[in-house]
């Protein structure tokens, strides 16, 4: 039976293959994560549920192919459409963690059938003439819709909702039977001789790039901020999917996977090594979207359109691609993000070589005489490029400081604390002394902040000790509890929290001696009441100078020296000879400022009044043992 105009053009498979990057993009990757952390599930419990996720769609997609049950495709599409949109609308209800998994595990399942059903009979979806153009057209609207700021910045809830909606709308896009099955018989395809295995491996490598790229960017504030965060970025973002999609199908067409697998390398290879410096984020933020728009629509086309074989061999290949490349590439990726917190060189390299080397061997062959002088040239040049720069010295970049000061700007600690104290300030007091404009100008590049949020931190090293700053990034609450920055322990899962704590350590003033005179001369302002002192202690001192403390119990191997029970116990800074007045104005002056050269640290906010009320209240305790203890001990007598 003749196809109709609309069967013909090829409408439905175009949006079958956009709303499945939707569901995938948007959902999987975005609410459906945002949505566990709503529900207390995003921290010990994410790996497990993502587990499942990553073990269904593996599963489903090795097996789909293979598996005789409901085989005609517009049935099988329809049943993932199903099985993706009840997933949606089970993760709105309150989930426990066992619930989680197995919508993360309905959520993986769908996707497996739904992704090697369609690729598998693709041809049949897209109708006559331009095949690979409509999977480009499909792949960049799917990305593009994805980058609507609308829909990229609205929150869980929406863009679940919207996921839903679009698989609703799939399924009556599949409620027709797609075109002739001879459509879908035997195919000489365009793949050339390379390999399926070489094409496999190089799937996923750049799957593996991709991944690792993505979380690292969306778990670092600083690099989400200069690569999709804000309306210019998304629009920008948007329009180079769509291009290098088309662009993508374009080269297909004509040269193959052959050249586009390695465009899609070098442009994620770029991003990923811009990625390490804050200099690179805006080139990366080209890179990165050009590079995941010309693979992605490889990974639709190949096997469908350029593999040969019949129906069955296409999809069993399509069951490979999607089980190794797309869940187990983007498992490892977001495994070495979570982990390393970057992507080594040395792996960029290493994945260049496994995408690159079949070609460049037949390569190699086609031009040995001038390979061999390409390389004599370039070994003379660099010869002669060294003793001319014999006599420059090579500096070490590479010490824990300067990696530290890599890891402030990475993580974007800019924007919510200054390296600038403004004179003619209160700030003077508490964060200084003042540098010189010229003192700051000396960073490369100068990280004066924006200080909308936290305190200063241009001196903070002497301030704070390398304890009270790794303790602070593992649970800030615990040691500032009015502070509402997010956890960085994971930094700490390799050398970069302890670099950052390095760097922080480095920040001292050249010339402290008169700012601690004026330590030494501030006094109290104002009067407070001691009842309101117990609270504040329990609030700001409790986690350290009580025996059960969190703080104490979890760092008591690494104090300087354990933190004194302050109302029993001898303190070196308090003379207990002195008057209850003197007694409350030396410890107003450790409460405000600190001790330095300890872990005590300086509660540079608290208000006068809160300082006089904290300092009374300590004072009185330490009287009032005092005497219990000398009437205990007259009884005794």
């Amino acid at each position: 039976m003749p196809q109709s105009k609309t069967e013909r053009s090829g409408w439905r498979g175009v949006s079958l293959i956009a709303i499945t990057y939707v569901y995938f993009l948007i959902f999987a990757q975005f609410a459906f994560l945002k949505r566990l952390a709503a529900l207390g599930l995003a921290e010990a419990h994410l790996k497990p549920v993502m587990a499942a996720m990553a073990a269904g769609g593996m599963m489903v997609s090795l097996l789909a192919p293979r598996w005789r049950g409901f085989s005609a495709p517009e049935v099988r599409i329809r049943a993932a459409l199903l099985g993706c949109a009840a997933a949606v609308f089970l993760s709105l209800l309150p989930l426990t963690f066992a619930a989680s998994i197995a919508v993360s595990l309905l959520i993986g399942c769908s996707l497996g059938l739904l992704t090697v059903t369609l690729v598998t009979h693709l041809r049949r979806w897209l109708g006559e003439g331009s095949l690979l153009l409509k999977v480009g057209l499909g792949t960049g609207l799917g990305y593009f819709m994805c980058n609507v700021p609308t829909f990229f910045e609205a929150d869980a809830r929406a863009q679940a909702v919207a996921a839903g909606a679009l698989c609703l709308v799939g399924f009556c896009c599949a409620l027709k039977a797609p075109g002739s099955p001879a459509v879908c018989e035997e195919t000489s395809g365009q793949a050339g001789s390379t390999s399926f295995w070489l094409v496999l491996i190089g799937f996923t490598a750049l799957v593996w790039l991709d991944s690792a790229a993505f979380f690292i960017i969306q778990n670092s504030p600083g690099l989400k901020a200069g690569t999709w965060q804000g309306t210019a970025h998304l629009w920008s973002n948007g329009c180079l999917h769509f291009a290098a999609a088309l662009g993508s199908a374009w080269l297909l067409r004509r040269r193959g996977s052959t050249w586009v697998l390695p465009l899609a390398y070098g442009a994620l290879a770029a991003a990923c090594l811009l990625l390490l410096r804050a200099e690179g984020l805006v080139a990366a933020s080209v890179f990165y979207p050009i590079g995941v728009s010309l693979y992605s629509v490889a990974l639709v086309a190949y096997p469908s359109l350029l593999a040969s074989g019949s129906i069955e061999q296409r999809g069993r290949l399509a069951g490979w691609i999607y089980a190794v490349a797309g869940w187990a590439g983007s498992a490892l990726g977001i495994g070495m993000g979570q982990n390393l917190g970057a992507v080594p060189p040395l792996f960029v390299a290493a994945a260049g070589l496994l995408i690159l080397v079949p070609g460049s061997l037949a390569f190699l062959r086609r031009r040995r005489l001038e390979i061999a002088v390409t390389i004599a040239i370039l070994l003379l040049a660099f010869g002669v490029d060294k003793l001319l720069d014999g006599g420059r010295a090579v500096q070490a970049s590479d010490s824990a400081v300067e990696r530290g000061r890599t890891v402030y700007v990475h993580e974007g600690c800019i924007h919510c604390h200054s390296q600038y104290v403004r004179p003619g300030t209160r700030d003077e007091l508490m964060w200084g002394p003042v540098q010189t404009v010229a003192e700051v100008r000396r960073g490369t590049p100068p990280l004066i902040g924006n200080r909308r949020q936290g305190p200063d931190l241009s001196q903070v090293g002497s301030r704070r000790s390398a304890l009270w700053l790794k303790a602070h990034f593992e649970n800030p609450a615990e040691v500032s509890p009015a502070s509402f920055m997010p956890s960085y322990s994971s930094l700490f899962q390799d050398r970069r929290g302890d670099d950052l704590v390095a760097y922080l350590q480095s920040l001292r003033p050249t010339d402290a001696a008169q700012h601690r005179k004026d330590e030494v001369f501030w006094h109290l302002s104002a009067i407070g009441e001691s009842d309101h002192g117990q609270p504040l202690f329990h609030a700001y001192c409790a986690t350290c100078h009580e025996a059960d403390g969190p703080t104490r119990l979890r760092w008591a191997a690494s104090f300087m020296r354990l933190p004194p029970n302050l109302s029993v116990e001898a303190l070196a800074h308090v003379n207990p000879a002195d008057s209850t007045e003197e007694q409350v104005n030396q410890f107003a002056q450790i409460i405000k400022f600190g001790i330095a050269g300890t872990d005590m640290p300086g509660h540079e906010y608290l208000s006068d009044r809160d300082i006089s009320s904290l300092s009374l209240w300590l004072a009185q305790q330490r009287v009032s043992h005092s005497r219990t203890t000398n009437i205990a001990s007259g009884e005794s007598k």
